[in-house]
């Protein structure tokens, strides 16, 4: 990685992009401090301190702070992911959508454009949920008809200025600019999370101690990171063989290729989806002060992650086996929408593509769906490892959220891997161009 970095800083053009991408990642830390007029910048932070349950922390993490803070990037671009996840559902179940997509450049063009719209749209509900809902709790210094205005057009003005910001890093810098945007939100807590590591783990103990604790948290960390290093990049390659045709007077195909399949073929959409479903009815239960000594107050309980592997009630931990059900379940449900076996088998068969030892058509479809299965059924355990142990580690520690674990961890991982080969690419680009020209 630092070796790739080094050779790409050499090269005037990519340099060039990684200075535009540092200062974009500036301008957004800057964001990220400056207060959203009229609003109590402090509210949001001494609510969830007050609540048993943690389910902002990740939404927390994802805008850097700026949600707990209420600065104007406090939606971050959490809006455009969600209108992103959206429209891709949509390309499934709208004929019109898919034909679009198939178009080529200029109907990603116009889906990209939709997904802006759609953003900017849910970006206006969500600030407009927020200033209404909790404008006249404390959120809000002078709660009415103006300052809410203020906040709504802030909120949403700063999630729209992310996006562009994250657009313009994709065009002139390196990597996909919407998911370093997200890295950047989610390490910029890192030094934050050393904090309460010390604190708990080495704070007044003496340097044995200290030592040791540091050493076993640093090897947690790394079995962590290498474990989802191997997740996101492990793939089962399907060989294809490609049957030769007579075009003209020449023979043409008969070579061999792969469909890799990826072993997390769902990325981190399962967590946020079931993280998503049983954090909803604790966030809305929030707003009635719910009485956690009743049979609907104890089902939150066990809904709420924070209350999970805690010696002194591990009853509620129950909750973990919903959860690990419904990560596999998503993980199946959004495999089974964006991967088709009948579309990839049919489309092997005009190319005059086969899997050896398998019949073109339907018999092809079955085998990559069984195999399919498979690798999502291990994929989804591999999640629930990655997504269980900081939760585990949090509840039997009570050490709080630590945000580059867990489901974050994962999306540090994947971005840094996907922009070192982006760096890569462009490198090895670069050097053709240059062997062309010379």
């Amino acid at each position: 990685m630092l070796k790739t970095l080094r050779n790409a800083w050499k090269i005037v053009e990519i340099r060039k992009k990684l200075i535009f991408t540092f200062l974009m990642l500036v301008v957004i830390r800057f964001g990220s401090e400056l207060p959203i007029p009229g609003v109590n910048t402090s509210y949001f932070a001494d609510f969830f301190a007050k609540q048993t349950g943690d389910a902002f922390n990740f939404f927390n993490a994802m805008t850097g702070g700026s949600f707990t803070s209420m600065s104007i990037f406090a939606l971050s671009i959490t809006p455009y992911i969600t209108s992103s996840i959206i429209m891709q559902l949509l390309t499934i179940a709208i004929p019109k959508l898919e034909e679009m997509q198939r178009e080529g450049e200029d109907g990603r063009k116009k889906i990209a454009e939709y997904t802006r719209y759609l953003t900017v749209a849910l970006a206006l509900l969500e600030s407009t949920a927020m200033a209404i809902g909790f404008g006249g709790q404390g959120l809000l210094i002078n709660y009415n008809a103006w300052s809410v205005v203020i906040a709504v057009a802030t909120m949403t003005a700063g999630s729209a200025f992310l996006m562009w910001i994250g657009e313009r890093i994709t065009e002139n810098g390196v990597g996909n600019g919407i998911s370093i945007v997200l890295l950047f939100n989610i390490i910029s807590s890192l030094p934050q999370d050393a904090n309460t590591l010390y604190t708990k783990f080495m704070s007044g103990s003496n340097i044995g101690v200290k030592v040791t604790s540091l050493i076993m948290i640093l090897a947690v960390i790394f079995a962590m990171v290498v474990f989802v290093i191997i997740l996101q990049d492990g793939e089962r390659r399907i060989p294809v063989q490609y049957s030769k045709k007579m075009v003209g007077r020449k023979m043409v195909g008969g070579q061999s290729s792969h469909i890799p399949l990826k072993v997390n073929t769902a990325g981190v959409i399962p967590v946020i989806f079931a993280s998503s479903s049983m954090s909803f009815p604790v966030v809305i239960a929030q707003f009635f002060h719910p009485d956690y000594t009743t049979i609907g107050g104890k089902i939150l309980m066990v809904l709420n992650s924070s209350s999970w592997f805690r010696p002194e009630m591990p009853w509620y931990s129950v909750g973990m086996v919903v959860y690990i059900v419904l990560i596999v379940l998503f993980a199946y449900f959004y495999t089974s929408i964006t991967f088709n076996p009948l579309e990839v088998a049919n489309n092997m068969k005009k190319a005059g593509g086969f899997i050896p030892g398998i019949r073109p058509g339907k018999p092809t479809s079955d085998y990559l769906n069984k195999i399919l299965n498979y690798i999502i059924f291990i994929g989804a355990v591999a999640l629930v490892i990655v997504a269980a142990i900081p939760i585990m580690i949090s509840g039997l520690f009570n050490i709080g959220h630590l945000s580059f674990m867990g489901t974050s961890l994962i999306i540090i991982v994947s971005v840094i891997l996907e922009t070192i080969k982006s760096i890569e690419s462009q490198m090895i680009v670069r050097n053709y161009k240059g062997f062309l020209n010379d």
